[in-house]
């Protein structure tokens, strides 16, 4: 076990002994709140530690809005670690998992089965350096749209968070919809944090327990631009509004 730390000014005071490898955190709080912008301060430490990332972005499919964030937020620029990358589309249309690129994915995550495979996959495609594989995910809960596979992939969720050890795992959910289920994922993840906004366009961040490090649970200002949460918003906007009819037909 050790311990990353972000180098991050707001997180280095909340999270003063950094985050425990591997674990999972969870970061909560209504649609809109920025919760994506405080997972790529995750995101950014682990590559400059030399990890290896798999990223599923429900959100944001093209894969643009992250790498602006992360240089602009972070100063990481995605197109120096392009061999430690994977991407995962999730596409509905796609029977299971399917390779695309040297570093992209298109796999239909709604099947439980299909997430085991995708996750594994994209590891093969990886070399295991520094502090290993981190998963990381933004609103995963537009997954429980789906009656056919809402249980299923609910479950699937709550077991990674809670129990595999091999990967750490940072995901970013809306409380927005599916509240109950969302509390479930809340409860079993090692480390959860919750997000909210105030206006005019302010994003603040609140821990609420860690799994072995000391941390401070005071609420603290995120330093985001208005710009930059009114961007993503808009974004993560749009994709509800496509993602959602097409996730409910299924």
């Amino acid at each position: 076990m050790m311990k990353l730390r972000t180098g991050i000014n707001f997180l280095e005071e909340l999270l003063p002994e950094g985050v425990l490898v591997p674990s999972s955190t969870l970061i909560s709080g209504p649609g809109g709140t920025g919760k994506p912008l405080v997972e790529f301060a995750f995101v950014a430490a682990w590559l400059k530690a030399g990890g290896s990332l798999i990223g599923i972005s429900l959100q944001y499919p093209g894969g643009e809005l992250l790498i602006t964030a992360m240089k602009k937020l972070y100063n990481v620029d995605l197109t120096e670690y392009h061999d430690n990358i994977v991407y995962v589309q999730f596409d509905i249309n796609v029977g299971g998992c399917k390779k695309t690129s040297c570093n992209t994915l298109k796999a239909n995550l709604l099947k439980p089965e299909i997430w085991d495979e995708t996750i594994i996959t994209a590891e093969t495609m990886l070399a295991k350096t520094g502090p290993g594989t981190m998963v990381f995910g933004s609103a995963l809960n537009l997954l429980f749209f789906s009656k056919t596979y809402k249980e299923g992939i609910l479950k699937k969720l709550r077991d990674v968070l809670k129990n595999d050890k091999s990967r750490t795992y940072a995901f970013a959910v809306s409380t927005s919809a599916f509240s109950d289920e969302i509390k479930i994922l809340e409860d079993v993840a090692d480390n959860l944090m919750f997000t909210r906004m105030e206006d005019p366009m302010r994003l603040f961040l609140k821990i609420d327990r860690m799994k072995e490090v000391r941390f401070s649970d005071k609420e603290t200002e995120v330093p985001v631009t208005a710009e930059m949460l009114r961007e993503i918003s808009e974004i993560a906007e749009l994709t509800r509004k496509t993602r959602i009819p097409e996730i409910r037909k299924i």
